[in-house]
């Protein structure tokens, strides 16, 4: 009977320790699966177009260079919520920042 109680409490160390690495685990995979896209290390904007009619546009959002990306990105979203990359040196968008920085 000794022999098993010993046997028993050189294996609870073990399973805790199991138990506790799977419950890590379990909780670092619920974290990265809820991690907004915003941290992915990489440009947003592959294509921008030169300019949008100001009156389509919801929202702008200036996103500065960082280590995410080397370049300033301008994403607009339009009234019918599809996003839009812009050109953040062409003169038409510059105006655009303007006009809702002022807004």
């Amino acid at each position: 009977m000794a022999r098993a109680a010993t046997a028993a409490a050189t294996r609870s160390p073990s399973l805790l320790r199991a138990a506790l690495l799977l419950l890590l685990l379990a909780a670092s995979c619920r974290r990265a699966a809820g991690a907004p896209v915003v941290t992915e290390l990489r440009c947003q904007c592959l294509q921008t177009l030169q300019g949008i009619h100001f009156k389509n546009i919801q929202s702008v959002k200036v996103t500065p260079p960082g280590p995410h990306c080397g370049q300033t990105e301008v994403i607009v979203t339009l009234k019918n919520g599809q996003e839009v990359c812009l050109n953040p040196e062409a003169p038409m968008v510059k105006k655009i920042i303007d006009k809702m920085l002022n807004k």
